[in-house]
């Protein structure tokens, strides 16, 4: 064999492992709720808490990749909602998403079931530009899932979100990672 075919087929065998999907491991997210999340996931720091939610509502659980890029959390809140109200409320948080966004476009938006359980399961591709006037930031392009359930009287989302530039090579273990989302019988 020439040099020139040893050299094209390792930078075959690079790229390809570069973009290789990840593996998944079984993380416990709650006693009674577990995913299957990337192995070299880790449980956000304080800090990464403060920065990515600064809202008053902090995650159950966050998750992210080892660079920081990639974020999966699950948040809850008291609701006086029930699961057989999902349909209804898909709408509502339809018309908050879009409100969120400068643009967004949806790839899913529809209540299924997942593991035996209904959930409103919103795929967008998000763009959110600064409005402030005086600056020069370009909009931040987002792809994401975001899931939402009822459990009790607790209303459960899940959101992963990937930068766009990421969208192509991640968008199928996106899925199967919420997809996987499990809760104990």
């Amino acid at each position: 064999m020439n040099m020139r075919y040893l050299a094209f087929l390792a930078i075959i065998l690079i790229a390809g492992a570069a973009f290789a999907a990840p593996k998944l491991k079984k993380v416990n997210l709650t006693k009674e709720i577990s995913i299957q999340l990337p192995k070299d996931f880790l449980p956000m720091t304080d800090d990464d808490l403060a920065r990515d939610y600064p809202a008053t509502t902090r995650p159950l659980a966050a998750y992210t990749s080892p660079d920081g890029n990639i974020d999966f959390s699950l948040t809850q809140k008291r609701t006086t909602f029930r699961q057989n109200d999902l349909s209804m409320l898909r709408e509502f948080y339809k018309a908050n998403l879009v409100e969120t966004f400068t643009n967004i476009d949806f790839i899913i938006q529809e209540v299924t079931e997942i593991n035996g359980r209904q959930f409103i399961v919103f795929e967008f591709v998000s763009h959110m530009a600064d409005e402030r006037g005086a600056s020069n930031l370009r909009p931040v392009q987002k792809y994401s899932i975001i899931q939402y359930t009822i459990s009790g009287n607790q209303l459960q989302i899940y959101t992963l979100h990937i930068p766009f530039l990421m969208k192509n090579q991640w968008q199928e273990t996106a899925r199967e990672i919420m997809n996987s989302v499990k809760f104990k019988k």
